[in-house]
């Protein structure tokens, strides 16, 4: 199980980089092996105001289709329009390619809160 330790985790399987006061959110490894095959991916509108927790982001595989929360509140600066056309990058590389949202931060101490690598990989066993 591929769990970067450059990254941080929330307890719903999204994982976020920071870079200075924008995170880019996607969903980790594990999530995309649970799912199976994506299918389709529904994106936030840019500009979008979200909070910590809020439904953001809509993936659904051949199995289920499950919310993409906020990891952190913020607003909606950026979207990956390359997994609405191929929704298998999510499956193929979830921590580059697969990215789904981009957000600018409101409060970065929100992001010391989530989980480290080992954190999460603990939680997955």
């Amino acid at each position: 199980m591929n769990v970067p330790d450059d990254l941080r985790y929330n307890r719903s399987h999204e994982w976020i980089r920071l870079d200075g006061d924008t995170a880019t959110v996607g969903i980790s490894d594990h999530a995309q092996e649970e799912l199976t095959d994506v299918v389709f991916v529904e994106l936030p509108e840019v500009g979008r105001e979200v909070d910590a927790g809020d439904p953001t982001a809509v993936v659904e595989s051949v199995k289920a289709a499950s919310d993409i929360y906020a990891p952190v509140s913020g607003e909606v600066v950026e979207v990956n329009d390359a997994v609405e056309g191929d929704p298998s990058l999510v499956n193929t590389d979830p921590y580059g390619a697969g990215w789904i949202f981009k957000l600018k931060v409101k409060d970065a101490a929100q992001v010391e809160g989530l989980m480290d690598a080992a954190a999460y990989t603990s939680m997955i066993g």
